[in-house]
């Protein structure tokens, strides 16, 4: 989101840096960023981890990493310049002298730059360990300067709105708002951010976004895959906590928010909160009849067998986690008034497929109404991954000598990511490195989305659902997510 700049000399600081999501994601992103001449001219990563380690060892773990999961080849050249960025730290989060040597550290890096550099703290780590790492980075005035220094937290930010309410305050001891990057992949997606482009860059789209003209909007986040390895970790989330509260509800506000009087990361954070504040509440009555939960049971997905939820390692035998989610939310404001919202995520579903549909409305009446062949009505699909692209269907004459119509769609292919573009991380460390929020959550965004689940999640929590498990593996879930749209005349598309 931001425009290009020069960037100031920085210090990155993993915690975790011998974790998955460093080796899979975080590395990665740094040293496309570097090859691509992202990276500040002078930068640092200080890679912090419990055990005892050498720089040359550690280089050589990032090296063989980056050569299964970087999106780039890595080439002698390019790495070279890389490695001599990149040093390991040991490090204990529980211990104040272990701050203290950081941050010598640190100084001794400003010193070999000449200023005191931009300090980007990166806590991949357990959030239980937020507070303890935050009181001390305090303690040790790792983070004094609030125009230089900054820090990303990952999700779950918090597990319901009185813990999200807590870690805010916690954080909010230690750093200002403006220093606080809370990070949703699902934000540094191409064809989500390219949802504002595409709407309010274009005077064919704008006009038509609101209920006149929108019949319903649709909003999938489909997994092949189920719980892997982090059974134990799932079993005290969910889908409702982990894709719902964060990854949903924000691409619904990425879709429903009003018109930014500018692209400055305040305002557009503004205009999601309001989208979220507009939220209709369900009630506790009310939870059946617009939500639907299920979990998987034994199926077939691309021929091969696959075991139901309850046999994953680390989860119950009589869990009560749900693996999918299927809700309707409406909007109370003048511009989406009784459009239903429907979302809709799960695990080991047909197909990976994560896409938004906007639905509009048919027409009143057509020539071609009495016609041999039906109307379709209009539908816009945003589809985020793994293709990315964005479709309009429509209806055109069929070649022939007989007026008969027939559904057609353009793809906007200016649209879609090319062959090797960035990937989200990429976007998303380059906007915090340059200092823009926009792509960042802010507190109150996070304590809206936890209020707008509130409900649900405790009505899920103190009511066992029988019917699990009640999908097939390979399917696209229960049968109470179609009766869910039916309901008003709708199907998922």
């Amino acid at each position: 989101m931001s425009e290009n700049k020069i960037l100031q000399p920085t210090t990155i600081i993993i915690f975790g840096a011998t974790g998955d999501l460093a080796k899979r994601k975080l590395f990665p992103a740094f040293y496309n960023l570097y090859i691509d001449g992202r990276m500040p001219e002078r930068f640092n990563i200080i890679a912090l981890g419990r055990a005892e380690n050498t720089d040359e060892k550690f280089r050589d773990y990032v090296k063989e990493n980056l050569n299964e999961f970087s999106r780039k080849n890595v080439t002698s050249e390019d790495w070279e310049g890389f490695e001599s960025h990149l040093t390991y730290f040991q490090h204990q989060l529980d211990e104040q002298t272990s701050y203290q040597d950081l941050s010598q550290k640190l100084q001794d890096l400003d010193i070999g730059y000449g200023i005191r550099a931009n300090r980007l703290f990166y806590l991949s780590i357990a959030p239980n360990f937020i507070e303890t790492i935050s009181n001390h980075i305090k303690s040790t005035f790792l983070a004094s300067d609030a125009s230089k220094d900054r820090i990303i937290i990952e999700k779950p930010f918090g597990h319901d709105k009185a813990s999200a309410i807590e870690l805010n305050k916690l954080l909010s001891q230690t750093f200002e708002e403006e220093q606080i990057y809370r990070i949703d992949h699902y934000l540094g997606k191409e064809t989500v951010q390219n949802i504002l482009a595409f709407r309010f860059g274009n005077s064919i789209f704008e006009p038509l976004w609101n209920q006149k003209y929108i019949e319903s909007v649709q909003i999938t986040v489909a997994e092949e895959v189920g719980v892997e390895t982090r059974g134990v970790f799932y079993e005290q989330t969910g889908a409702l906590k982990d894709m719902v509260q964060n990854h949903l509800l924000q691409i619904l506000c990425m879709v429903a928010m009003e018109p930014p009087a500018s692209l400055e990361s305040g305002e557009i954070r503004d205009r999601k909160v309001d989208v979220l504040k507009s939220i209709r509440r369900i009630t506790p009555d009310k939870v059946a009849h617009y939500a639907v939960r299920g979990q998987y049971g034994p199926g077939m997905i691309n021929g091969v067998e696959q075991k139901g939820y309850r046999h994953e390692k680390g989860i119950v035998e009589d869990s009560n986690t749900e693996t999918f989610v299927a809700m309707k939310f409406y909007l109370d404001n003048e511009r989406w008034q009784n459009v239903p919202f429907y979302v809709r995520t799960g695990k080991k579903m047909e197909k990976k497929h994560s896409y938004i549909t906007i639905q509009f409305r048919p027409l009143p009446y057509s020539t071609f109404s009495d016609g041999p062949s039906p109307l379709n009505a209009n539908s816009l699909i945003i589809n985020i991954q793994p293709s990315m692209d964005i479709r309009l269907l429509f209806m055109s004459k069929k070649p022939g000598l007989s007026l008969d119509l027939k559904p057609v769609e353009m793809v906007f292919n200016d649209f879609a990511c090319q062959e090797n573009s960035p990937e989200a991380y990429e976007t998303l460390l380059l906007e915090a490195l340059l200092g823009d929020l926009t792509l960042f959550m802010r507190s109150d965004q996070v304590e809206e989305a936890w209020d707008v689940v509130k409900t649900i999640q405790e009505y899920w929590e103190n009511n066992k659902e029988l019917s699990f498990p009640n999908y097939q593996a390979g399917s696209w879930g229960p049968e109470g997510s179609d009766a869910l749209v039916k309901r008003q005349g709708h199907k998922w598309v």
